[in-house]
């Protein structure tokens, strides 16, 4: 199990880190948006609230490859995953990365769950 933790962590961690990068550095192409994914980017962009959860990702991120308090990582990153996969689901209409993000968000803060016992109680 602990490779299996370890490789989900480095996966997941590598994705925000390449799409928080992504956001500052432009490397990637974005595809084309229109509708309401064109509208949600314009208004995010906007008002800077992209660049905050692009700097939350990235420090996140760095937070999970260099284990740096990793069960709290997994917690301020969980509402992100959530908004990816609401974003693709009722916005784009299509569940794609976002499924992929809260599946692996939700593993692992289940396997860490006895960590956060003193939280709930």
């Amino acid at each position: 199990m602990k490779t299996l933790d370890k490789t989900v962590t480095y996966v997941f961690a590598i994705i925000y880190l390449v799409f928080a990068l992504n956001y500052f550095l432009n490397f990637l192409p974005m595809p084309p948006l229109e509708g309401n994914a064109l509208t949600y980017f314009t208004l995010l962009g906007s008002t800077g609230y992209m660049t905050a959860i692009k700097v939350l990702e990235l420090v996140v991120a760095i937070m999970l490859l260099f284990n740096i308090k990793r069960p709290l990582a997994w917690l301020i990153i969980l509402p992100v995953s959530v908004n990816i996969l609401m974003y693709d689901v009722f916005i784009v209409g299509i569940p794609t990365m976002g499924v992929l993000m809260v599946a692996l968000n939700a593993y692992m803060v289940y396997r860490l769950r006895s960590r956060y016992a003193c939280i709930i109680k």
